[in-house]
């Protein structure tokens, strides 16, 4: 789904919470997978020398994505401390070994440089944030992942609410309803039901189990060994025609287990694929009663600031020149609104 097609989605919602109960916006943000796109791609640096380009790039994305989906409720949620550690106790390999790389050689001379740059810039990217009427979420031993997957089923109330999600993860195309839209920045596209059964041939309620046998090899997940993407729905045209469930899947497998290899190795790993399973099931955010009830206060928290002069003062701190054309109109466009939905 282009931009353009984006209108025809808005058409089923007003133009503010006053006119209609129900029809919200509610745009959530993956922070850290926006903050490290913009930190990749722009190699920016303010009069100072010091590279800006994680920390411009991010609100320039902000103010675009709330351009384009008109929210009335804006979140962004990033990684806790130790973020990995439930997924860690059921796969050990979960995210480790990865490949340290440096992203912006021109600009840094070494990989300690550069990391030192990322974490003051996502600092100052949530004082930023602490100006403007969107909110900020974070849970010590939660992933992004789990909060924004938990806030897709609370938030929206009404039949007429959407729900936006951004981010690049693939991971998050599992959550995708008639309310549920992602938007995947890299491909400038986004997935609603009708596009993500056009290019993955079956339901999003399925992707679980796509994810489940191929694995996901940037978090060290490990799939079936032979098979993949193309293989997947030959193997299985079930996951075409209607929804399944994982004990549906092994049920297949053990009926034409004289068919292929695949089937047999399935059920040879099915404690191996039960973890993975579990580690990559958004349906089941690994969030306890504490968890999800910290976050509903933060929710019904009526606490939304906005502060233009205080941005532009932070703004002007780090020595962001032109990053932002027109920064007060840029503000008042995109975010004052938001102050008036609440």
């Amino acid at each position: 789904m282009e931009k353009k097609d984006l209108l025809k989605l808005l058409k089923s919602t007003k133009e503010n919470e006053i006119d209609m109960p129900g029809g919200k916006r509610i745009l959530l943000l993956d922070g850290l997978n926006l903050f490290f796109r913009n930190f990749a791609m722009l190699n920016m640096v303010n009069p100072d020398g010091v590279h800006v380009g994680g920390l411009g790039g991010f609100f320039r994305s902000l103010g675009a994505m709330i351009r384009q989906t008109n929210p009335t409720e804006v979140y962004v949620i990033f990684d806790g401390i130790g973020s990995s550690t439930n997924r860690k106790n059921i796969i050990p390999e979960y995210k480790s070994g990865r490949n340290v790389t440096r992203v912006n050689w021109e600009v840094f001379e070494n990989i300690e440089e550069e990391d030192t740059s990322k974490i003051d810039q996502i600092v100052r990217i949530i004082h930023y944030l602490k100006t403007l009427p969107v909110k900020t979420m974070s849970l010590n031993k939660a992933e992004a992942d789990d909060i924004i997957a938990y806030l897709s089923t609370t938030l929206p109330k009404q039949p007429e609410d959407k729900v936006f999600i951004v981010s690049s993860d693939k991971d998050f195309l599992q959550l995708i309803t008639n309310q549920v839209i992602i938007y995947r920045p890299m491909e400038k596209k986004y997935y609603t039901e009708e596009v993500f059964i056009s290019k993955y041939k079956m339901h999003p309620k399925n992707f679980i189990l796509h994810k489940t046998l191929l694995g996901d090899q940037s978090d060290k997940i490990k799939g079936i060994k032979g098979l993949g993407e193309k293989g997947l729905l030959k193997k299985f045209p079930e996951l075409k025609e209607k929804i399944i469930t994982f004990q549906d899947l092994l049920n297949i497998c053990e009926t034409k287990l004289k068919d292929h290899v695949i089937y047999a190795r399935i059920l040879l790993n099915v404690m191996d694929l039960e973890k993975n399973y579990k580690v990559m099931d958004l349906s089941n955010p690994m969030l306890d009663t504490n968890d999800k009830e910290y976050l509903d206060k933060i929710v019904d928290a009526d606490d939304l600031n906005y502060l233009p002069k205080e941005f532009i003062s932070l703004y002007n701190e780090d020595k962001l020149g032109g990053m932002i054309r027109n920064l007060e109109y840029w503000l008042n466009e995109n975010f004052k609104k938001l102050v008036i939905n609440k």
